[in-house]
């Protein structure tokens, strides 16, 4: 049973950072990419950042290019995401999830696995 347990959420001022940590059990970490969505209220989940099995390929949205950086410790079975000069409009659960594929991909129902989401909060 892949289990995945997202943490570092919470509430920050605009301009501030953050880095949401997403720990995975349940089968080899290294073999799969990973992913961070994000989900606003009243607005569809949307894709933020990938990582291949590797870490050698990373992919952005255009919306935080620059600003976040998707990173993974294969002995660690974790994938993080820093997240740099925030903005209001980032305020979203945030969801981790890990693909059954090993090169990154954008695509939601590419995914197998979904954490149960922590929230982060950007005050202006």
């Amino acid at each position: 049973q892949v289990q995945l347990v997202e943490s570092g959420g919470g509430l920050v001022q605009a301009g501030g950072s953050l880095r949401l940590s997403c720990a995975a059990s349940g089968r080899t970490f290294s073999n799969y990419a990973m992913g961070w969505f994000r989900q606003a209220p009243g607005k569809e989940r949307e894709f933020v950042a990938a990582i291949s099995w590797s870490g050698g390929n990373t992919y952005y949205a255009d919306s935080v290019k620059g600003r976040f950086t998707i990173s993974r410790g294969n002995a660690k079975n974790t994938v993080y995401l820093q997240m740099n000069s925030l903005k209001p409009e980032d305020t979203a659960v945030y969801y981790c999830a890990q693909s059954g594929r090993v090169g990154f991909t954008v695509a939601l129902n590419e995914y197998d696995y979904w954490g149960q989401g922590t929230q982060v909060t950007v005050s202006s």
